[in-house]
């Protein structure tokens, strides 16, 4: 207990940077999301059509105590991973030998791929999950089997990526207790896990741009296969703290998948020969199981994410103590004091945005989304050279042309910026967006008429596009939406 209280400021020292850290990617969407911004909003959340409702309810206090200040939703975010460090310490204690816990309660409170989990506020889902998890598994090895399966349905609602839990709960029974009492509470965790996943498949099939099942982008055998390599990158990342980045650098294949996944099943067979007593097997495919929901068959647009990997430091971290446990003490201090050092090295990336994506464009110099993110938070002449570069890899991407239009206005360049929305209409004609921004740039041109004629053929493609609506108005015009378009109460005080 003494090293647990050492861990814990030991973690709140790598990572207190975070409350210095802005929004990224999907934290921006939060806050133009009616269920986070409507004060009735929490009544909401909890719709059939809403994955992840207790996480969506969190946002929702944050945004009505602290509003658009990111720093509430850090501290939520740091306070959440010390309750889980606390939990993971707690825990472990009746599963290895004690000499190994003060070691896993280091590596999962400490080791740089939890940085993701605790920095990037959309990943809170994560956060509670693993906390509501934790909870069950305690009260799991206490004997209150029924009231593990209580703490259960919280964390499914938190996030639906812990449905494989129970299987981890199955395999602890049969590798330390075969009590049969066991068997009731975790069928019904298993019901429920069944119940959240027809309920997240229905929910991201009728929700447009979820990103995730069919929506993804990428069939699920591609997924599947993409996870043979991601599963091998995260391993490698384990061992070796360095490439952390926000953007997934994975380029899959076929002849790699496979071979990534037949290395796997060979690993779980060798794992099966260590499995009893909680040995290293057993703590070797529960990782693989806690991870199974998110990196198998069920694809989403990120092929691979490190915060994927926060429940499955769970066992992750349990096995690693089980190696390290009996070797010199100085061996797992030194391994503790360098993952502490990376942690903080990560912690103070995520402090600053442009650093942040400009490491992502080094370990990704291919792709195109962290040259755009990156060009979003410079000055323009520095923004254009970036976009230029991202334009000689990928000439016909509109989002490139989108991103120059918006530069050269901001530059106050309209005439340029008309030009580059224009080449954006070009590749992508029906995007509504990029006629309102040709809109915008024919209106700094002084061409009002033909400004009005693009706000009116973006809401002809999308009726409830608040910024054409907006300019429309501007230019002293009738516009409003249809009854079902969805508002923050920010915008919908700006079309009254």
């Amino acid at each position: 207990m003494r090293a647990t209280l050492l861990i814990l400021p030991a973690a709140l020292l790598a990572f207190a940077g975070a409350l210095a850290a802005p929004f990224y990617l999907d934290d921006f969407a939060l806050l133009v999301d009616p269920i986070v911004t409507s004060p009735d909003g929490w009544l909401h959340a909890w719709a059939i059509t809403q994955t992840r409702p207790l996480t969506w309810f969190t946002f929702w206090a944050n945004y009505q105590l602290g509003g658009a200040n990111p720093t509430g939703y850090h501290l939520v975010n740091l306070l959440l991973h010390l309750a889980c460090v606390w939990l993971v310490a707690v825990t472990l204690r009746r599963l290895i030998p004690a000499s190994a816990v003060w070691i896993a309660a280091a590596l999962f409170a400490l080791h740089p791929i939890q940085t993701e989990a605790v920095i990037y506020v959309f990943a809170r889902a994560t956060l509670l999950m693993a906390f509501f998890c934790l909870l069950s598994l305690r009260e799991w090895t206490l004997g209150r089997h029924w009231r593990a399966a209580a703490w259960f349905l919280p964390a499914l609602l938190a996030k639906e990526e812990c449905a494989a839990f129970p299987l981890f709960l199955l395999l602890l029974h049969f590798s330390i207790s075969r009590n049969r009492k066991e068997l009731a509470p975790i069928g019904l965790m298993f019901a429920m896990s069944f119940a959240a996943g027809v309920r997240v498949l229905f929910a991201t099939a009728v929700t447009a741009g979820s990103g995730a099942g069919a929506q993804s982008g990428i069939s699920p055998l591609s997924y599947f296969l993409a996870q043979g390599i991601a599963l091998w990158r995260y391993l490698r990342l384990l061992v070796i703290p360095y490439g952390f980045t926000i953007e997934s650098p994975l380029h899959p294949s076929l002849l790699a998948g496979v071979c990534g996944w037949l290395a796997i099943a060979a690993l779980a067979l060798l794992a099966l020969r260590r499995f009893a007593r909680a040995r290293e097997g057993f703590w070797g495919l529960s990782a693989l199981v806690l991870i199974a929901p998110s990196s198998t068959i069920f694809p989403a647009a990120d092929l691979a994410a490190d915060r994927r990997l926060y429940l499955p430091m769970l066992a992750l971290a349990a096995l690693a103590a089980l190696l390290l446990h009996s070797r010199p003490k100085w061996l797992p201090l030194t391994v503790v004091a360098v993952l502490s050092l990376a942690s903080l090295r990560q912690t103070l990336l995520w402090q600053d945005s442009a650093s942040l994506w400009r490491e992502a464009v080094r370990l990704n110099p291919d792709k195109i989304r962290p040259r755009i993110q990156l060009a979003r938070q410079l000055p323009p002449p520095t923004a254009l050279a970036v976009l230029q570069e991202a334009l000689t890899l990928a000439p016909n991407d509109p989002g490139i042309a989108s991103e120059m239009g918006k530069v050269y206005l901001e530059s106050g360049d309209p005439q340029r910026a008309l030009a580059a929305f224009g080449r954006a209409l070009a590749l992508s004609p029906n995007d509504p967006a990029a006629v309102n921004n040709r809109g915008v740039a024919l209106l700094r041109l002084g061409q009002r008429p033909a400004a009005e004629a693009d706000f009116r053929r973006a809401l002809q493609i999308d009726p409830c596009l608040f910024d054409a609506l907006v300019n429309l108005r501007a230019l002293g015009l009738a516009a409003s939406p249809p009854p079902d378009c969805r508002y923050t109460p920010q915008q919908r005080g700006a079309l009254r």
